[in-house]
């Protein structure tokens, strides 16, 4: 079986700045050592029957100031086929925005771009700077992976007003909006699934189920499968993605495991491959050799 990995991380520590990977920095992890380290294509192995046909890339802190430039040292360095969603400021004058826009997309892999929301999702997606500078994103036909928390419901409110404002921008949601893995009468599970519920109504937002180790890094594979059950009952199944996170996978789980452990999932042949690899290709518009 083919797949398309569409979010995980490169490493190359003596040529980037990840910052975040530093132990005196936040998030201050007690196992960020695990993934302080190179982490190239050569590390993504799979068992035997499954083949990486490609991934996306997702910034990883490279250069923050100048993005572009993770996105030099990935074509240089990778031959797999590969899209890549570049680090942005979204609070940058609407200038600056354009021109990092603008030396972005004459860089071929280049899909999409990010600016991590968390806690500030609410406040970043009512923000009228912001808003302009997104609608410059959906103007260069490029795509915004948004990452906050699904049971946030002011973020969640915000982004899809933001869906519905900008029509032309797709929207990724990231990590399945961080499920929580507690019993479905949760509060949190509760909140999560309505905004998800809302998402799913917008026809530009799509989604990734990874992550799963953000959220608890013992979770076990009935997390998943209860999770992937919610998002296939209301969401359209051309809308779902399966992924690693990779490197950050592997503070439970082998990128081996990860893989073997979504293709074992009791699921149709057909939606599998959609969930694994035809979704993935088109919304990144990814070209296989």
């Amino acid at each position: 079986m083919k797949i398309i990995d569409p979010h995980l991380h490169l490493f190359d520590l003596a040529k980037g700045q990840y910052h975040w990977l530093k132990a005196d920095a936040a998030p201050f992890w007690p196992d960020k050592s695990t993934i302080s380290r190179d982490f190239s294509s050569a590390d993504l192995r799979l068992p035997a029957g499954i083949e990486l046909a490609g991934f996306v890339h997702i910034e990883a802190g490279f250069n923050n100031q100048q993005p572009w430039q993770e996105i030099i040292w990935l074509e240089q360095t990778n031959l797999l086929p590969f899209r890549s969603v570049a680090s942005v400021d979204l609070t940058a004058t609407t200038t600056q925005f354009n021109q990092t826009l603008v030396r972005l997309c004459q860089l071929k892999s280049v899909v999409g771009v990010r600016h991590i929301l968390d806690d500030e999702a609410s406040a970043l997606l009512n923000n009228d700077l912001a808003l302009s500078n997104l609608a410059q994103v959906a103007s260069h036909n490029l795509l915004f992976e948004a990452q906050l928390q699904g049971s946030d419901n002011q973020g969640m409110l915000a982004l899809a007003r933001l869906a519905q404002h900008l029509p032309t921008l797709s929207i990724v949601l990231n990590h399945g909006g961080f499920p929580p893995n507690e019993p479905i009468q949760g509060k949190q599970q509760r909140l999560w699934q309505q905004n998800i519920s809302e998402l799913a109504c917008c026809p530009n937002i799509y989604i990734k189920a990874s992550g799963w180790e953000m959220v608890n890094r013992q979770y076990c594979v009935d997390y998943v499968t209860k999770t992937l059950d919610f998002l296939l009952d209301n969401f359209d199944q051309t809308k779902i993605m399966l992924a690693s996170n990779f490197p950050l996978c592997l503070f439970s789980n082998s990128y081996h495991n990860v893989w073997q452990n979504y293709c074992d999932l009791s699921l149709s042949p057909a939606i599998l491959e959609r969930l694994v690899f035809g979704n993935s290709q088109r919304i990144y518009h990814l070209t296989m050799p």
